[in-house]
């Protein structure tokens, strides 16, 4: 029976046993992202509570966009690329072996990764990684899928094959959530630096002419820095703030509750918080609303740059 006949005939379970697997793999990268984003620098931005009512309202719509898009994968690539390893298989080694489906997976992902790395204008680890994220994730579906079309195994529904992805990746899930957590609870996540009243002082700058000048014995100057209102729409007002005053830096309890307070004259200015990196520690505050995610930023004059 030629290969095309069999897809064609196990059409229903392929499809079941493949849009399961991506499922699977969507989750786990999901993980992998969040886990991903702990680690970057970040200054750990309020919780938008109606972000998160409106993520919890779409989860189904989600749910469902992802099983159309999953079924689509299955159907326009997956199928095929078992078609083609098949083929490849009895052409060139004289019967069908399973390496010829993450060799297929590689070669077609590697022009669309390069183009698509060229037009984002992302570096070439970048690119080979989202190259080796995506082989493996169309070699693994295939492959699993592929257990429904070997002739000396025991013939499987698409429900049963349903049920041992769903059993096995229920457990691949737990563990690599178990590991995420071990890993972020061990301390690779993301924290900002942590600063002293020494490491404070000096000169910081928003790259657009604002600078706060922060003495050692306690005396602030600034010059431009810039301060927020709200107006009666609750849109944020810019002010320049010159003038002099007193600062004075609060350790907290963490590196996430460190804090720089700066009292100026005539200058409503909000206290500032921390992070960046060691060697490029920043200041920041909110601009406005806290939920908006904007953030004014400055940076010690040594390492100051622009920020839009």
């Amino acid at each position: 029976m030629q290969p095309q006949v069999r897809v064609v005939d196990r059409f229903g379970a392929v499809l079941v046993a493949s849009m399961s697997v991506l499922c699977v793999e969507v989750v786990i990268g999901a993980i992998a992202l969040v886990v991903w984003g702990q680690t970057q620098e970040s200054p750990g931005l309020a919780y938008n509570t109606m972000g998160i009512l409106v993520l919890v309202v779409m989860t189904p719509f989600v749910a469902a966009a992802g099983a159309v898009l999953a079924a689509l994968l299955s159907v326009g690539v997956v199928m095929p690329l078992l078609v083609v390893a098949g083929w490849l298989g009895r052409r060139f080694s004289g019967r069908e072996v399973w390496w010829w489906a993450p060799a297929l997976a590689a070669s077609g992902t590697a022009l669309p990764a390069l183009i698509a790395a060229v037009f984002m204008e992302t570096g070439l680890l970048v690119c080979l990684g989202g190259w080796l994220v995506v082989t493996v994730a169309l070699a693994v579906t295939a492959l699993v899928a592929r257990r429904l079309l070997l002739p000396n195994r025991p013939r499987l529904s698409g429900g049963a094959m349903f049920g041992r992805v769903a059993l096995y990746g229920t457990f691949t899930v737990v563990t690599a959530g178990t590991l995420a957590s071990i890993g972020l609870y061990a301390g690779i996540g993301y924290e900002p630096p942590r600063l002293s009243t020494e490491r404070v002082a000096g000169t910081w700058s928003d790259g657009k002419g604002g600078m706060l000048t922060l003495t050692a014995d306690g005396k602030a100057t600034a010059i431009r820095v810039e301060t927020f209102d709200l107006d009666d729409s609750f849109e944020p007002v810019i002010h320049q703030c010159t003038g002099i005053g007193t600062w004075k830096y609060d350790p907290g309890a963490g590196p996430w509750s460190q804090e720089v307070a700066v009292s100026v004259d005539n200058c409503p200015m909000d206290t500032w918080q921390v992070f960046g990196t060691p060697e490029r520690p920043k200041l920041f505050v909110f601009v406005g609303d806290p939920d908006t995610g904007d953030l004014y930023i400055l940076q010690h004059r040594e390492h100051a740059v622009s920020y839009g």
